[in-house]
């Protein structure tokens, strides 16, 4: 059957009868790649339900990559991005970097402990490759007591040490943290940049900051996004800033490659627009999952471009 006539009269419509907003790619800029929904923590907030031992994705390896990575080169694309669960957790995580950062800059979302600090050495000889790789490391708050509730005792020091070892060799770093709905975000920034001038890191590191996007499966309240919203409260140059105007994400899910819509809604089988980048840039994104939401309202974006 038709993937698009396959879709559900949902995809298209608000529960009211509204025409759902939308978004059509325009160019392939990032590709995402998620690298498996195994983790070494089990934080009861992830986004992705990730958790040690945790198969809903798949982990990756190279020969899954590198088709797509090829692919991606030929439409134009000019960043590569990582994220998961731990991507290295993915036992081919250095070589796959090591292949992609000879054609285009990488970016790899991780927890910065053990699993990374465990390859360090091997992540050394990649620091002078053709192409830079940067790392963003989650630290959700700038006080170990708010970070560890979370994640564990110790993971705040252990990816701060992350952070300083990354740092020192010489690679680019940035913060990913939590945003507090009532939060007063001069102060908290002003925290972290305390935080980082104690650990003998640059004060001026990027930020990242992402509201709640609730754990996959669920189903929270929020307004709906129409067309109408989507054409009186943007325009058509911030449409292009939506991550799925410009990016794709590529999941291993069954032992098959597929590609998604954007980082944010692989939990939803609707958003898996094909098998091939080429096909997925043809197809128009619905604007129905909650998370799409959080982009309306708060800009969020997993991106760094």
């Amino acid at each position: 059957m038709d993937r698009i006539a396959a879709l559900s009269h949902d995809w298209f419509y608000t529960p009211d009868g509204d025409p759902r907003g939308y978004i059509d790619p325009h160019e392939l800029r990032e590709l995402w790649f998620h690298t498996g929904t195994a983790c070494n923590l089990a934080c009861p907030f992830c986004l992705e339900g990730s958790g040690p031992a945790d198969k809903r994705l798949q982990l990756v390896k190279l020969k899954d990559v590198q088709p797509l990575v090829d692919e991606a080169l030929a439409l134009g694309v000019s960043q590569f991005s990582f994220t998961g669960g731990e991507p290295f957790l993915a036992k081919d995580m250095v070589k796959i970097l090591a292949y992609a950062s000879q054609f285009a800059p990488c970016l790899v979302l991780t927890n910065g402990t053990a699993p990374l600090q465990r390859r360090f050495e091997q992540l050394r000889a990649l620091a002078t490759a053709a192409h830079p790789i940067r790392f963003r490391i989650s630290l959700d708050y700038p006080d170990a007591e708010r970070h560890d509730r979370g994640r564990g005792e110790g993971t705040f020091v252990d990816a701060l040490k992350g952070l300083k070892m990354l740092h020192d060799a010489g690679y680019g770093i940035s913060v990913a943290r939590h945003m507090d709905a009532d939060e007063n975000r001069t102060a908290v920034e002003a925290a972290y940049r305390q935080l980082f001038a104690q650990w003998g890191l640059p004060a001026d590191l990027t930020l990242v900051a992402f509201p709640d996007f609730a754990q996959p499966g669920s189903h929270p309240e929020v307004p709906q996004v129409t067309t109408h919203c989507m054409t009186t409260y943007q325009t058509e140059e911030s449409r292009r800033q939506f991550m799925c105007a410009f990016s794709k994400m590529v999941v291993k899910r069954d032992g098959v490659m597929r590609v998604y819509a954007c980082t944010l809604v692989d939990d939803d089988e609707e958003y898996d627009l094909g098998a091939t980048l080429r096909e997925a840039m043809e197809r128009r994104v619905s604007m129905r999952h909650h998370r799409c939401y959080s982009c309306f309202a708060y800009g969020s974006s997993c991106s760094e471009t």
